[in-house]
């Protein structure tokens, strides 16, 4: 078992619009994330369950590569996204956000997620 502290965790700025944290076990992983207001998540789907958990601000989202319906999730609402399901997510306002994914995402931990690195 080990014990984490946030503060030891070191800040990405994976783009100039998006900070994140990320720990991670074997079939876990928790991402504490801060967005700028107008950032735009594109279209994309992995396989990894998703948890979202708004603390500050609006994150939109939309699924299925429609744009007809979004559904906005506001500061102490989560959402339960399901594998595979395609997703687009619009900030409104600074968002502080956690993320929770099962399995963990092995792009984040690679670094190979080059869709948020725009």
């Amino acid at each position: 078992m080990e014990k984490i502290n946030w503060k030891n965790i070191p800040v990405e700025q994976v783009n100039p619009k998006m900070k994140r944290q990320f720990i991670h076990g074997e079939k876990i992983m928790i991402a504490k994330m801060e967005f700028e207001d107008g950032f735009t998540v594109p279209w994309h789907s992995h396989e990894n369950e998703q948890i979202t958990e708004v603390f500050e601000g609006t994150l939109r989202f939309w699924f299925d590569d429609s744009e007809d319906n979004s559904v906005d999730i506001l500061p102490g609402e989560t959402i339960i996204i399901p594998g595979n399901r395609r997703h687009k997510a619009l900030m409104i306002g600074k968002v502080i956000e956690t993320d929770t994914f099962s399995p963990p995402r092995q792009d984040w931990i690679d670094g190979s997620d080059n869709y948020l690195r725009k």
